[in-house]
């Protein structure tokens, strides 16, 4: 293909995730590239443009209509759809030849489920959206984590009158089913858009966040997570990578090198915690008092002997009550902080190995290395690579960027 290649992006331009997606493929077109791009920002809903106003060699599409799938079948260009059904991918169904990029919605959720339980909530919900695969995905891995650590999950169904109306005629639904769920409640949003609409309901019942009701969703749009109030935690996923990997695949499939469709994972990287979550559901003083003391210090400079110091008990009746409370023990919550610390800094500076460890609070830069092996099954220096190779910040500027040779 000598032209200059025209590929159209039809996904939700408007939100964080499609962003990011289309921030990936422009990066990779700027290094295998040019390629020139058909993209009208905008919400779910995409239209395919006319044969008279565009004459085009790909597309990325999310199938957010019937029209849409069939003017992508008409078209039988080379095509990533985002997030396809499982029935669309079986060999008999017409759309099985096109490439699929979806995120791991249950990874997502075990993260999600994860640090709610972390919290120690007595309660735990779900709300989603009605006829996404990716939010059916979400809510069963959820229900999943909550079940097996031994809670059960509330899961929010909507009335069908207010189904495909404005949100402010749901939000009435929403409050009230909100307030008769017991209290302290962990809820998991099923992405950011729906989390905030959780925290909108919350605010017309007077519902305290995240004091009465906790929220996290899925996504991490900065400007969505930080402009609702409270802030609202959010499961990361690494979209950009995965863009980029789409737009590999349809190079491959533009010059007919692809002989089977691809199946692509967005992967699910870490909660960003802000303050819908920022609560522990735990009615003890001293424990309460002790994890906070951990977490201001993100793990670094603080043994377990200064921690069961400050609560005013011994380290074995501390460690029981932890025990109890968190399912582990001071030390181990000590470890968990300090890992969660050293993957913010490998993925936020560029500090050498040696000095990740000893800001996170580690003896060692060889026994970090030790832990990052046991814990995630990789290096702190492969974990940098693989979540700064296309990383964005959060006005969608490229940082950190490494060129990829294309195979």
């Amino acid at each position: 293909m000598s032209k200059v290649p025209n590929v159209a992006l039809l996904l939700e331009t408007a939100r964080g995730y499609g962003r990011q997606v289309a921030m990936g493929v422009a990066k990779y077109s700027s290094i295998h590239g040019p390629w020139s791009f058909l993209l009208t920002p905008a919400d779910f809903v995409q239209e395919f443009p006319s044969p008279e106003s565009w004459s085009g060699d790909a597309v990325i599409a999310r199938l957010s209509t019937p029209e849409l799938e069939q003017a992508l079948l008409a078209a039988n260009l080379p095509t990533v759809i985002l997030d396809m059904e499982p029935h669309q991918s079986d060999p008999k169904h017409p759309l099985s030849h096109f490439a699929d990029l979806s995120v791991d919605s249950a990874a997502a959720a075990h993260l999600a489920a994860e640090h709610l339980l972390e919290r120690n909530f007595p309660a735990y919900a779900f709300v989603g959206v009605d006829n996404k695969i990716w939010s059916e995905e979400r809510e069963k891995a959820f229900v999943e984590s909550v079940t097996k650590a031994g809670y059960d999950v509330a899961v929010y169904k909507p009335p069908k009158k207010v189904m495909g109306k404005r949100w402010e005629a749901e939000r009435p639904y929403l409050a009230e089913w909100l307030t008769k769920l017991p209290k302290p409640v962990g809820v998991m949003a099923c992405n950011d858009v729906r989390g905030r609409q959780v925290l909108d309901a919350c605010q017309f019942a007077e519902l305290v966040v995240p004091k009465e009701v906790a929220v996290i969703g899925v996504d991490n749009d900065e400007l969505f997570c930080e402009l609702a109030h409270p802030s609202l935690s959010s499961v990361s996923l690494n979209a950009v990578a995965a863009g980029y990997e789409a737009a590999k695949v349809l190079d491959k499939m533009m010059h007919g090198r692809l002989r089977k469709p691809a199946r692509l994972r967005v992967a699910a990287q870490r909660v960003v915690a802000r303050e819908s979550t920022n609560v522990f559901a735990i009615d003890d003083p001293s424990v309460v008092h002790a994890i906070e003391a951990i977490r201001r210090s993100k793990g670094s400079e603080l043994s377990v002997a200064e921690v069961v110091k400050q609560s005013n008990l011994s380290r074995r009746d501390l460690d029981t009550r932890f025990q109890k409370l968190l399912g582990h023990s001071v030390s181990a919550e000590i470890q968990r902080v300090k890992l969660e610390q050293a993957k913010v800094l490998l993925e936020q500076t560029d500090y050498p190995v040696p000095d990740v460890a000893d800001a996170a609070g580690y003896s060692s830069a060889s026994y970090m290395v030790q832990v990052f092996r046991a814990k995630l099954g990789t290096t702190p220096a492969k974990y940098r690579a693989s979540v700064r190779k296309f990383a964005v910040d959060s006005e969608g500027r490229s940082i950190a960027v490494q060129q990829v040779r294309q195979p």
